[in-house]
């Protein structure tokens, strides 16, 4: 008795109708318009809190001396007279309104390079190197950018007259050196954008450290950047610490010039000549975050999704 074997019929898959899943919309075509608009008008005035007294400084600058409280205090006056406000500041008191910008610019270049430099090594250090008691350092770190600056102003004082360098450049440099939030951000950013094949491939090629810390420095680029805008700000718009430390005026920074300046209320320096340097001591500041825009924002995005 022979039967024939029979294989069983193979059944295609039947291929299942594509899913009809509807787009998601974004969240911000969701919002209520009322929410919309109640943003908007906040961020608005936000907006104009904080321009309204730049405005204010760049019309009072161009200003004569006797239009600046007479008049629309946000609106320019009769006559242009900027040109002629830059050259009696540059001529105020033979002129020391240079000497307080380019003691400014000492200050705040080079504190912000030395500081860059540092934070950047200690970060670095923080991220690659294993060693006991490296979280609690990293957390005095982080409760030093909590800690206000004010607070450290006497006792900086207190330490710099024991040693003997109160009324000198190197009591407002060297406090300038020091940024904690440099280190933090050092930190984050080494970690996520310096690979740990790096260091290993550079120590089997009998790189030293110092070496391999110079090839991941490329790679830290917008965070130093960042650092050192923001160290260079920070420096350049102290008051505190230089009215503090410095009675000699030829060392004196802008800001601290400017305020002495006020106080003689309105002569032999005329208001026109306080309000007009303020706004030229504005421009290096514009300038700088301008021409590193692209870099201090990168820097600052990588340091906030960390």
């Amino acid at each position: 008795m022979t039967a024939a074997l029979q294989s069983p019929a193979r059944t295609e898959p039947v291929a299942e109708p594509p899913s009809r899943r509807r787009p998601r919309a974004h969240p911000l075509t969701t919002v209520n318009p009322a929410s919309r608009l109640f943003v908007l008008a906040v961020m608005t005035l936000f907006a104009l809190y904080f321009l309204l007294p730049v405005w204010w400084l760049v019309v009072s600058a161009t200003k004569g001396s006797g239009e600046i409280f007479s008049g629309n205090g946000f609106w320019f006056g009769e006559s242009f007279a900027l040109a002629e406000n830059i050259q009696t500041l540059f001529q105020a008191q033979g002129g020391i309104y240079s000497r307080w910008l380019l003691n400014s610019l000492l200050y705040a270049v080079g504190g912000g390079i030395v500081s860059t430099l540092l934070a950047s090594m200690c970060g670095y250090a923080l991220a690659k190197f294993p060693f006991p008691g490296r979280e609690a350092v990293f957390g005095t770190v982080l409760a030093a950018v909590l800690l206000p600056a004010p607070v450290l102003a006497i006792p900086l004082y207190l330490v710099f007259s024991f040693t003997g360098t109160i009324n000198t450049f190197w009591a407002v440099f060297i406090p300038s050196i020091v940024s904690p939030f440099g280190v933090y951000l050092s930190r984050i950013y080494a970690a996520s954008s310096i690979p740990d094949a790096l260091l290993e491939a550079g120590r089997l090629d009998g790189a030293g450290e110092m070496r391999i810390f110079a090839m991941g420095v490329r790679l830290m680029a917008p965070a130093m950047v960042t650092i050192f805008l923001f160290q260079f700000v920070a420096i350049w718009t102290n008051f505190l610490l230089p009215s503090l430390m410095l009675a000699d005026t030829s060392l004196q920074p802008v800001t601290v010039g400017l305020v002495g300046w006020r106080e003689l209320q309105g002569y032999p320096i005329s208001y026109t000549t306080v309000v007009t340097g303020a706004f030229v001591s504005v421009v290096p500041v514009v300038a700088m975050f301008l021409s590193l825009q692209s870099f201090w924002s990168k820097g600052l995005a990588t340091g906030a999704v960390k």
